[in-house]
């Protein structure tokens, strides 16, 4: 930025501002610094997957727990985003040439400036990669799920025709309450006294709980099929009950576990890509500290 001294109609020393005409932003030094964030990321998320994987294991009780790898999940985040945003930044602010006849401070905001537009754009390449591989997987599995239904279709239509085709509508546990009996028949066919239980329980897990009708009529349809007392088919049925409850309630806890990891995940996220943004600037701003002072 320079001055040009003019004079006025009335002689008065006026100054005026001449303005450069190249822009603030050195885009071939923020590009190269973008690609080589974005390349850095990239090797560090393939490594962070690698140990990921080798910590974890599907046996129970073995390898890594939950909350043990959404840590070691949310720490490897902010080493990658610290070195590959401070690596991107640095070499935005080493790259970029030198601003002549500026100030000190503009100097400094420029780099900031520049080193987070590096990591800005680094983020949208790895953004970008990310969603592509992350399309191309679920196109595989869009095609292995198509043949799989294709062939179970056939299998899965059977069996809603032998369960009376109304085990996944609530109808049916209606229905079957209509034409209940006091006294089941023990030479009914068993896939009709199955289909029937399946509806009641699936009814229970819908309400979160089977009401004592239901419980009594199971006891009498298991005497009848079983040959026991009506005492001990009323205990089978609190046994089979409690395992059903159970299962649910783990079932509720995995969900619940999940929605928290993703939720710790996001967040997580979020933190190291402020810090990666934070980084970035103040590498942009040392590198072109160190620039200046080397010419």
């Amino acid at each position: 930025m320079a001055t040009a001294p003019m004079t006025g109609q009335a002689g008065v020393f006026r100054e005026s501002v001449l303005e450069s005409s190249g822009s603030g932003v050195s885009w071939p030094a923020v590009i190269g610094g973008a690609v080589t964030a974005a390349a850095s990321t990239l090797i560090l998320l393939a490594l962070g997957s690698g140990f990921g994987l080798a910590s974890v294991s599907p046996w129970s009780n073995s390898g890594a727990s939950l909350t043990t790898f959404t840590l070691m999940t949310a720490v490897w985040l902010i080493i990658v985003q610290w070195v590959s945003s401070g690596l991107g930044g640095y070499l935005t602010g080493r790259l970029r040439t030198k601003w002549a006849g500026l100030h000190t401070h503009e100097v400094f905001f420029r780099d900031t400036a520049n080193g987070f537009l590096s990591w800005a754009v680094a983020s949208v390449l790895v953004a970008a990669f990310l969603a592509s591989a992350a399309s191309s997987v679920v196109s595989g599995a869009t095609q292995v799920t198509a043949s799989a239904v294709s062939g179970g279709a056939q299998a899965a239509t059977q069996a809603a025709a032998q369960s009376g085709g109304t085990g996944a509508n609530p109808a049916g546990y209606f229905v079957d309450s209509l034409f209940r009996s006091n006294r089941p028949n023990p030479d009914a066919s068993g896939q009709d006294a199955r289909g029937e239980t399946t509806r009641i329980l699936a009814m229970s897990v819908r309400n979160g709980s089977v009401s004592e009708p239901d419980k009594a009529y199971l006891a009498q349809l298991v005497s009848a099929r079983t040959g026991l007392s009506q005492a001990d088919a009323a205990k089978r049925v609190d046994e089979v009950l409690a395992q059903v409850n159970a299962a649910e309630q783990k079932a509720r806890q995995a969900a619940d576990a999940a929605r928290k990891a993703g939720s710790y995940f996001s967040i997580f996220m979020g933190v190291s890509m402020l810090v990666g943004a934070f980084i970035a600037c103040v590498a942009a701003a040392l590198g072109g500290r160190l620039r200046d002072e080397y010419p």
